[in-house]
């Protein structure tokens, strides 16, 4: 039975080792590919045969084509002010779904998760004539709106873990003559850092990483890309032959703060999708 157990033990670690493998050989032909010194998209090989870090140098030295520099601060302050927003918006209409009871309560849930189910995409072309309408066309926050407009569908998960939380503890703070306001801010939130950082990451990294709604509206204004599109204009026809390594790299540098964000806090990320905020 031991020896069962053992055999099964390797055999799922060496499954796991095999996927891990596949998944980040791709990541490891990105970076290579953006330490190439030979031009062009295409090779027969994958070890590059010169290094150099020209590159990433050009990236920021070689602004007249691709203003990457721009792009990124671009992208982090659409991501930064998104993630705030959202944040904010999925925290309140959590707690209000998972502590306070009022009519219409249960359809008003239902509603948000049946929309929720439906991809952004399908309504783009009415959200730009809208906020065309507005006057904000071609700027980034419009994107900020975009993102952030509808968060509230998100809040089946922090839900979830609002409702882990013993209404008791409600119940004893409110004989002590505590508002649910100041049981919201003082005694809910701060048990909550788990589902506020899940939160914040999976708002953040949205933005980052989008490219159709910020090819919809920004369309031709050059200096409002986001990395995602700004970058993509460097595989076109006519620039992949030129620009393709200098794309590897600006891919290398937009992974690196998601990267890092996630692994820095990724105990707190783990923690808000299982949930669990007092345990007993």
């Amino acid at each position: 039975m031991k020896i069962k157990k053992t055999a099964h033990s390797i055999l799922v670690h060496f499954v796991l080792s095999l996927l891990s493998l596949i998944w980040l050989l791709p990541i490891a032909w990105l970076i290579l590919q953006s330490f190439r010194q030979e031009g062009g998209a295409y090779t027969s090989y994958i070890i590059p045969k010169q290094f150099t870090f020209d590159n990433y140098i050009n990236l920021f030295r070689s602004r007249e084509l691709f203003n990457f520099p721009r792009w990124f601060l671009n992208t982090l302050f659409v991501s930064v002010i998104t993630a705030g927003i959202t944040t904010i918006i999925v925290l309140f209409t959590s707690y209000a779904f998972s502590r306070l009871r009022f009519k219409m309560r249960k359809p008003f849930m239902n509603i948000l998760l049946v929309l929720g189910m439906f991809p952004g995409f399908m309504s783009m072309t009415a959200i730009y004539h809208i906020i065309k309408m507005m006057g904000l066309a071609q700027s980034l926050w419009a994107l900020i709106l975009v993102y952030s407009g509808g968060a509230a569908m998100g809040y089946y998960i922090c839900k979830g873990f609002f409702d882990t939380i013993p209404f008791a503890i409600d119940e004893s703070a409110m004989l002590e003559g505590v508002s649910k306001n100041q049981i919201f801010w003082k005694i809910i939130l701060p048990m909550s850092k788990p589902i506020i950082i899940y939160t914040v990451l999976i708002s953040f990294i949205a933005p980052w990483v989008d490219f159709i709604f910020v090819s919809v509206i920004m369309r031709d204004s050059y200096n409002n890309y986001t990395v995602a599109l700004g970058l993509y204009q460097m595989i076109t026809k006519e620039n992949i032959g030129k620009y393709f390594t200098q794309f590897c790299a600006g891919s290398v540098l937009v992974a690196i703060p998601i990267t890092l964000l996630f692994i820095y806090m990724q105990k707190y990320y783990v923690s808000g999708l299982t949930g669990g905020a007092v345990k007993g």
